[in-house]
């Protein structure tokens, strides 16, 4: 099995805003062309983009939301566990084991706070992430922990376990 390192130098990650490593490897050449005010994403917004994201045992990716969806797929390494909330802490397992309940693709409603981590402090897990519409930083939003804490007080430990500030 590689390490951590080894996806970092051959996939060219790097250092995530979030936690964690990237690389965008997918970005349409479509983009949304409607100059209704009333749409989401602005014109010229590609209509998906896609990155890897690895993230290791000593590193997590922090509480945060996007105005997209975005689809999680698991490619290699350990389980992800990932975090959102919609109204209720939701958690899901992206892993290679059904038997644990894992599976290999899930998504994160737009506009959820999320977070994710690899499962039961292993080594590494490797993901890809989908977003449609295509991810912007513009759209991005780091969640400020006492916000997360005065909206979801019951998920205290989570939330500071899974915050920076």
């Amino acid at each position: 099995m590689h390490s951590a390192h080894y996806w970092v130098e051959k996939l060219g990650l790097e250092a995530h805003p979030e936690g964690g490593y990237f690389k965008e490897t997918y970005r349409s050449a479509e983009c949304f062309v409607s100059a209704n005010n009333e749409v989401r994403f602005p014109v010229g917004r590609n209509y998906s983009t896609s990155i890897y994201f690895l993230l290791t045992q000593d590193n997590f990716s922090a509480f945060h939301k996007i105005k997209s969806d975005e689809i999680w797929h698991f490619y290699g390494g350990q389980t992800i566990e990932i975090f959102y909330f919609d109204k209720q802490l939701n958690r899901i397992l992206l892993g290679n084991d059904p038997n644990k309940g894992e599976v290999f693709q899930a998504v994160v409603p737009a506009g959820c706070w999320f977070a994710s981590r690899v499962y039961q402090n292993a080594p590494y897990g490797l993901v890809g992430c989908t977003v449609s519409p295509g991810f912007e930083f513009q759209d991005f939003e780091m969640a400020a922990r006492e916000d997360l804490l005065h909206e979801f007080p019951e998920q205290s430990q989570l939330i500071y376990s899974l915050t920076r500030s």
